[in-house]
């Protein structure tokens, strides 16, 4: 089963808790192609006491439909929800305005108490490579961090200021010590938040190939003309074929290149999580 937490997790942990009495508001960021298997559910338990908005990063690159039934679910465990995308600006400027909404009781009780005016003041968390720092950049119109399509980016917290009213707080990208679910495993380290380093990629590239043929058969057909039922090898070696590899020791190549394909969305939009994975029940009994 795959498992990566380094102990610069176990600090960030610590530095998330030790912050937590300034911040006003928690945007938890989660995978919209993952939404269940990139919730951390160590931070979850950590937060449990601040208002929270659940955001659904890279919805451009996640199933539509899926996207919508995750949100739904999600709506019903408590959470406000929103999907995003930080590359296309899409759903961010909400952002801001609803977590104004969500603390103006707050405020004006500080206004009342003749406390001084101060921005507000939020700390983004979730899991490596979930599109923290795009988020960051995009909502202060300018790069102030790093920005990269591999998990460990970010090293340390560091504030930002968003404007005069919005000060962001960063945070690095934390995973949990155990997944209990081999699933939970794959899925991470296909959407790129488990370094690349410490997978067995013929283990997940088997894992994705097959999980197309279950639920995107057409995605297989347009890009390769893969035809169900085809062996393993059989995938690979036309998957080669379609790419002019070379003939031998081409295996390798071509499961990495299929798990970039994926986790750039030139595969299409494709969410890994199913509710029947999980056993999370079937939503407005809707086919997952």
């Amino acid at each position: 089963m795959i498992q990566w937490y380094p102990g610069h997790m176990a600090k960030a942990k610590k530095d998330i808790e030790a912050r937590l009495r300034v911040i006003d508001i928690i945007f938890e960021l989660v995978d919209a192609r993952i939404p269940f298997s990139s919730k951390n559910p160590m931070i979850a338990s950590m937060l449990a006491n601040k208002p929270k908005l659940l955001l659904l990063t890279k919805a451009d690159l996640a199933d539509a439909y899926q996207s919508k039934k995750w949100a739904h679910y999600y709506e019903r465990e408590g959470y406000q929800v929103l999907a995003i995308d930080a590359l296309s600006g899409l759903n961010v400027k909400r952002i801001g305005k609803w977590a104004k909404e969500v603390l103006a009781d707050k405020l004006a009780k500080e206004k009342a108490k003749g406390l001084l005016e101060r921005p507000l003041r939020a700390m983004i968390v979730g899991i490596p490579n979930v599109g923290k720092s795009t988020l960051i950049n995009t909502l202060v119109k300018r790069k102030t961090t790093m920005v990269g399509n591999k998990p460990g980016v970010t090293k340390a917290q560091q504030w930002v200021r968003v404007n005069p009213q919005f000060d962001l707080l960063d945070t690095p990208g934390v995973l949990w010590p155990k997944f209990d679910d081999e699933k939970v495993g794959l899925h991470l380290a296909l959407a790129g938040a488990i370094k690349d380093e410490v997978l067995d990629v013929f283990k997940l590239g088997e894992y994705l190939i097959a999980f197309l043929g279950n639920h995107y058969p057409q995605v297989l057909w347009e890009k390769w003309e893969i035809t169900s039922p085809m062996t393993f090898d059989a995938v690979l070696e036309q998957i080669a074929k379609k790419n002019g590899f070379i003939k031998t020791d081409y295996q390798e190549r071509v499961l990495d290149l299929i798990i970039k394909e994926f986790r750039s969305g030139r595969l299409g939009r494709i969410t890994l999580d199913r509710f029947a994975q999980f056993k999370l029940g079937n939503p407005e009994n809707d086919e997952l």
